[in-house]
């Protein structure tokens, strides 16, 4: 579906030999390319299992609705089943890239994604940053939808980042926030206690309508947008009383 040339896009030039090089560099062995591969399948493997439940309040899934780019919101907990839901509802129409960290686990995530179809752009808020809204406006001008998870990598658990804010202000590109929930699941004991569907159960994904982004005059006012579109994906969640994982 997605053109790997874009990922090469996000690449910004990088002093060959430095320190700085060295610590922020894209990571990607072999074991994370082949445990990622099959991560991906089984992702997919688990979805085929599925009852899926998908309200597109958006209109996303239909030819014509947002003619131009989108970028999608989910908490980091729930995407085990977000491509799988994507790739049904509009992934026949659609292009995405997906923005992943840069370490050796965003690089398994990345590979997990390209089973679905999915381009990677690498960076987050804690490595490679200034590369990563790069990447991710390059791929929006490119005709690109982007798919972020604005609690991620390391949390904190249902908290929004403000660069996805910043993207989309620049960008004058609309956020559409994803819900997930599940009938029946496994919760993980991680940081985000990492959300996995129990096979045959039903899983009901929501299409929220799109959060235009307003300019913001100043610090104060770009923070009440975070908080507003914050308060957005966090209504969407039904496990806010379970705390993360000791």
């Amino acid at each position: 579906m997605s053109d790997p040339q874009h990922s090469d896009e996000a690449e910004a030039p990088r002093p060959e030999g430095s320190v700085a090089h060295k610590r922020h560099e894209i990571r990607e062995n072999r074991k994370a390319i082949v445990l990622g591969t099959l991560i991906g399948w089984f992702m997919k493997g688990c979805a085929m299992t599925l009852r899926f439940q998908i309200e597109d309040r958006c209109g996303i899934g239909t030819p014509g609705v947002h003619p131009a780019p989108v970028i999608y919101a989910l908490w980091h907990n729930r995407f085990f089943t977000v491509p799988a839901a994507w790739r049904i509802l509009c992934g026949q129409t659609r292009k995405s890239v997906v923005l992943t960290s840069a370490s050796n686990d965003g690089a398994m995530v990345a590979r997990a994604m390209a089973v679905f179809g999915f381009t990677a752009v690498r960076g987050s808020s804690s490595r490679r940053a200034v590369a990563a809204l790069v990447g991710m406006k390059h791929a929006i001008r490119d005709g690109f939808d982007v798919c972020v998870t604005p609690d991620g990598p390391r949390g904190p658990r249902y908290v929004f980042h403000p660069g996805l804010v910043k993207i989309a202000e620049a960008t004058h590109t609309p956020i559409i926030p994803i819900h997930v929930r599940f009938a029946s699941a496994w919760r993980l004991k991680t940081w985000d206690r990492f959300v996995i569907p129990k096979p045959f159960s039903r899983v009901h994904v929501i299409f929220d309508r799109p959060l235009a982004v307003a300019p913001a005059a100043d610090a104060v006012a770009f923070e009440v947008e975070r908080q507003r579109i914050e308060a957005v994906l966090r209504a969407g969640v039904d496990d806010l009383e379970i705390g993360p994982a000791a």
